[in-house]
């Protein structure tokens, strides 16, 4: 049986335990082995788990999320310290950088809802802040195309099985399609 954690338990576990206080960002953008990958050493993140998030059933596993079967993005939950690693920053800098936000429902190989391009508010700042860096990079021209991301209602996370944390770690050269753009 899984742990379902709601946000808030997260973040107030975080800040008791070290002292500080801790933020949330909650990303989807393809596989979330590659998403992990990049974005656990980004300095001012303090841990990253990966899950699904977004979907219509209860306690999802790998299985159901793929051929839309619940509606989950697979999702990173990034734990970060707002002194060091502003979420401004996190989404600019790194999130719209380590895949292309213009491809619809794809990153790579993989390809479905599951590996949507999303940002999943945690707070009303968050969401006001996830607009205005999404509008200020598809304004940018960087991109070709528009960009497809999605900022979508935050909702009951589900932490992914065991063998999905870490997995880049456990398993050097494994499948990514993940890294950081100009």
């Amino acid at each position: 049986m899984r742990t379902i954690m709601n946000t808030t338990d997260v973040m107030n576990s975080s800040e008791v335990a070290s002292g500080k206080h801790m933020e949330l960002a909650v990303l989807a953008g393809g596989c979330f082995w590659g998403v992990e990958q990049i974005l656990r050493d980004v300095p001012g993140v303090i841990d990253t788990e990966v899950g699904y998030t977004g979907g219509w059933i209860e306690n999802p596993r790998y299985e159901d999320t793929h051929h839309s079967k619940s509606g989950h993005a697979e999702a990173i939950r990034v734990t970060f310290d707002p002194s060091i690693l502003s979420y401004e920053d996190l989404l600019e800098n790194w999130f719209f950088k380590l895949h292309d936000p213009t491809t619809l429902n794809r990153q790579g190989n993989d390809a479905g809802t599951q590996y949507r391009s999303a940002i999943f508010p945690q707070t009303p700042e968050q969401k006001a802040t996830a607009e205005q860096v999404r509008a200020r990079i598809d304004a940018s021209g960087k991109w070709k195309r528009p960009i497809t991301t999605t900022i979508e209602p935050a909702s009951t996370w589900y932490s992914a099985e065991d063998y999905h944390q870490d997995y880049l770690r456990k398993h050097p050269g494994g499948y990514t399609c993940h890294y950081m753009r100009d």
